[in-house]
C-alpha cells in the first residue's frame, strides 16, 4: 500500500512539475509571436486579437463538450475578482510601458514571486524556509541583472515604475486568489472567464481608440496577414488560455511562490530561444543569469511536496456550500 501511495504521489508530482515546465516553455516562446504581430498591428490590436482567439478557443471547448462545466450555481464574486485582477495586470502593464521602458517592466515582473510570497504569507498563512527564500532571491536577482545588463539606456520614470509595480501586485493577488478559490472553481472555469473578460475589455478599447483616431475601418486588416493570424492564435490559445489553465492547476497544488517563480524561468527560455532561433548574440551574463534562474527554480522546487498542507480554498468551498 505504501509503494502504491508513493507511486501515485510521484505520478502526481510529475504531472504538476510537467505542467509548470510546459507553462514556462509556452510563455518563453511567446515573445516570437509578439514580435511577429507587431510587424503588422499595434500593441493594442495584438492584445485584442490575442484575447479574441483565447475566447473563441474556450467557447469551442465548451460547445464541443470537451470540458463540461457549470458555474451558474457557484458564487461569482471571487471569480470576477480573480479574473479582474489578472486583466488589471495586463492593462496596468500596458499603461506602465507608455511611461517607462521594457527593462523596467521586466524588472517589476521579476519581483512578482516575492510579492506573491508576502501576500500568500499574510492571507493564506503559507511560509517558506530560509533556504527557499535564498533560491527565490537568487532567481529574481538573476532576472533583474539580465534586464539591466541587456539595456544600454535605463531611464527612471517614477510614475511609470509605480504603475508597473501596481501591475505586479495585481498579478500576484490574482495568483494568490486562484489558489484560494481552487476548491470552488476549476482551472478551466477561471481561465475561460479571464478570456471572456479580456475579449470584452480590449475590444471595447480598440473600438474606442479606432473611432477616436479614425482607424476603426482597419479593425480586420491584420487578419489579411497569415503570419499575424498564426502568431495571435499561438498567443491567444496557448500563451493566454492554456497557460492560465496551467497556472491555475499549478496553484491548486503548489504554494503561490513556487508556482509564480516559473514565470522567471520563461525569461531564461526566451533568451535561449532568441539565440537559437533568431541568431541573437549570446553574452556571458546570459549564461550566468540563466544558470542562476534555473538553479533558483530547481532549488525552490526540491523540497518534497509530501508535507500535508491545509488547503485554504476548502474553507471558501465549505462556506459557499452551506
Amino acid at each position: 500500500m505504501t509503494k502504491n501511495n508513493e507511486h501515485a504521489r510521484s505520478c502526481k508530482d510529475l504531472k504538476i512539475y510537467g505542467s509548470a515546465a510546459l507553462f514556462s516553455l509556452i510563455v518563453g516562446f511567446s515573445f516570437l509571436g509578439v514580435k511577429t504581430c507587431l510587424y503588422t498591428a499595434t500593441p493594442l490590436e495584438t492584445v485584442t486579437y490575442r484575447f479574441n482567439f483565447a475566447f473563441l478557443a474556450s467557447l469551442a471547448v465548451l460547445i464541443t463538450g470537451f470540458i463540461r462545466t457549470d458555474i451558474r450555481k457557484k458564487p461569482k464574486r471571487m471569480l470576477v475578482l480573480t479574473a479582474g485582477l489578472y486583466l488589471g495586470f495586463m492593462v496596468l502593464q500596458a499603461l506602465g510601458l507608455v511611461f517607462s521602458t521594457s527593462v523596467e517592466s521586466g524588472i517589476m515582473f521579476a519581483i512578482v514571486p516575492i510579492i506573491a510570497k508576502i501576500i500568500a504569507g499574510v492571507f493564506l498563512k503559507e511560509s517558506t524556509s530560509w533556504k527557499q527564500n535564498i533560491f527565490v532571491c537568487m532567481s529574481v536577482s538573476a532576472v533583474i541583472t539580465m534586464f539591466v545588463l541587456g539595456s544600454s539606456d535605463i531611464t527612471v520614470n517614477l510614475f511609470g515604475l509605480f504603475i508597473l509595480l501596481l501591475s505586479s501586485v495585481s498579478l500576484a493577488c490574482s495568483n494568490v486568489l486562484m489558489r484560494y478559490v481552487r476548491g470552488v472553481y476549476t482551472p478551466f472555469e477561471i481561465s475561460s472567464f479571464i478570456a471572456a473578460g479580456g475579449c470584452l475589455i480590449f475590444n471595447l478599447a480598440t473600438i474606442i481608440a479606432g473611432i477616436k483616431n479614425g482607424t476603426i475601418v482597419r479593425y480586420f486588416e491584420p487578419l489579411n496577414h497569415m503570419s499575424f493570424v498564426l502568431a495571435t492564435a499561438y498567443l491567444g490559445v496557448l500563451s493566454t488560455l492554456v497557460t492560465s489553465v496551467l497556472m491555475a492547476y499549478m496553484l491548486a497544488h503548489m504554494d503561490a511562490v513556487k508556482a509564480t517563480i516559473f514565470g522567471n524561468l520563461s525569461t531564461a527560455i526566451s533568451i535561449i530561444a532568441g539565440v537559437v532561433l533568431l541568431g541573437e548574440p549570446l553574452q556571458v551574463y546570459h549564461i550566468v543569469c540563466t544558470v542562476l534562474i534555473v538553479g533558483g527554480v530547481i532549488g525552490l522546487s526540491l523540497p518534497s511536496m509530501a508535507k500535508k498542507e491545509a488547503l485554504p480554498g476548502r474553507k471558501y468551498e465549505k462556506r459557499n456550500r452551506a
